[in-house]
């Protein structure tokens, strides 16, 4: 009997020590002067893992580990004043102060992440000259482009949780405030130009309303209007780290972990962090589609990849371009435009009944069904069936901040048995959608 219940406590504390290693990888806890330990939320894009990274187009096609690199993979040890030193001497009209919480975050950058900042030091070739061009063109700081590696780590597909989608992460209701078209063909803030345009004006209208960059900061990730309640319950305090304790979870950790990431990106080599190695993409123009068009036809008349295509076009959902509805752009390698506008027509009419399959016109079934008794019965028979199935299945509606492992706890399940049933491969669900339990 003892020897059952030491194998007991052993299962208990191996569940329990994967427990905190699961709820390690979503937050960090910090302990203030008096001893008093706080749960901070990671952002999204410090969640975001390196594998996933790598398997995108450009990651495949552009870039590979570092093969100069003689760098051990070790993690250099450094005294508060060094790092207070090097976080001045970073080039910023933002105010970017240490503290206890700061580090936490560098820590998480140049230990558990060196995987993924290796990646977007190598990722951030294809992006920062689109986020540096389009804050210039605002007038905002360009340190500010560091905002996608906390936001997405630099992923063009990433969605979040709770719907927030792209390089950038905008809500559907916030992108559609600052231009960006969402539909169910075209998503661009999946576009990374049209979203860095309409990020840098978010934040300049951001900044006109709270005139301090880490508030500015806050709002991005929190929204307004819960910046403007913690600086009412702060009395009145207008500054990030007066009003902190009143911020939401994971907004408390965000200025700190964009701190942090200016940090890593610009002092990676002293923490032994090796860039991957890029090749840039093949330069790109633009043609404009008037007609519907599928990314196959493309393909296959131009001998070009559909996963190319796909990439250069990211903000088309379903692989089809809606050009019969307006105008609208497609990018190539710029190799292949002059190929495009010569065999347009050629293009148009591939494969048109089966790729395109939406009907403009239906003709009305208009025969009268003869029913016999034998065809009720069977009717009858199959509804039913029908009607059992439907008895022995169970949906849920997703809420917000619910987990696969919750929802599989509540409904007395698996998070396989959920995986399955719903055919999900990753972890992430979005809040107010259905999912079967049963």
């Amino acid at each position: 009997m003892k020897k059952i219940y030491t194998i007991i406590a052993l299962l208990i504390l191996s569940a329990t020590a994967t427990l905190r290693a699961q709820n390690n990888e979503t937050e960090i806890t910090v302990t203030d002067n008096k001893g008093k330990q706080e749960v901070i939320d990671l952002p999204e894009g410090m969640l975001s893992e390196v594998d996933s990274l790598l398997y995108l187009y450009n990651s495949k096609t552009y870039m590979k580990p570092a093969s100069d690199c003689n760098m051990p993979d070790v993690n250099p040890v450094y005294t508060k004043e060094e790092y207070i030193s090097r976080l001045k001497r970073i080039p910023s009209v933002i105010e970017m102060p240490y503290n206890d919480i700061v580090q936490k975050f560098i820590d998480r950058y140049s230990n558990r992440l060196r995987r993924s900042v290796s990646y977007m030091l190598g990722a951030q070739n294809f992006y920062m000259p689109i986020f540096e061009q389009a804050l210039e063109t605002y007038g905002l700081p360009l340190e500010l482009k560091y905002l996608p590696v906390i936001e997405s780590a630099l992923n063009p597909k990433a969605v979040s949780r709770v719907g927030a989608t792209g390089l950038w992460q905008f809500m559907l209701k916030t992108g559609k405030n600052y231009g960006l078209e969402i539909n169910s063909l075209v998503d661009e803030r999946r576009d990374p130009i049209k979203a860095s345009y309409a990020a840098a004006r978010y934040l300049s209208d951001l900044y006109k309303i709270f005139g301090d960059w880490n508030l500015v900061i806050a709002a991005y990730n929190a929204g307004p209007d819960k910046i403007n309640k913690a600086i009412h319950r702060s009395k009145g305090k207008n500054d990030y780290w007066e009003i902190y304790p009143y911020l939401p979870k994971e907004t408390r950790g965000y200025v700190p972990a964009f701190i942090a990431a200016n940090y890593i990106m610009n002092y990676y080599c002293d923490h032994n962090i090796c860039p991957m190695e890029t090749d840039l993409p093949v330069k790109t123009d633009t043609v404009m589609v008037t007609r519907d068009i599928h990314f196959e036809q493309i393909a296959k008349v131009l001998d070009i990849d559909i996963a190319q295509i796909q990439e250069l076009n990211p903000q088309y959902r379903r692989n089809i371009i809606n050009g019969s509805s307006q105008p609208s752009t497609l990018k190539l390698p710029s190799t292949l435009i002059t190929n495009f506008i010569d065999k347009e027509d050629s293009i148009y009419a591939y494969n048109t009944d089966e790729l395109l399959t939406k009907r403009t016109e239906v003709k009305v079934n208009e025969d009268t069904p003869v029913y016999t008794k034998s065809t009720k019965s069977r009717s009858k028979s199959k509804s039913k069936s029908r009607s059992r199935k439907k008895r022995g299945r169970k949906n849920v509606t997703v809420r917000n901040g619910d987990t696969l492992s919750e929802i599989a706890e509540r409904n007395h399940t698996t998070v396989a048995r959920l995986k399955k049933l719903n055919k999900i491969s990753g972890s992430n669900i979005r809040a107010g959608k259905k999912i079967r339990v049963k």
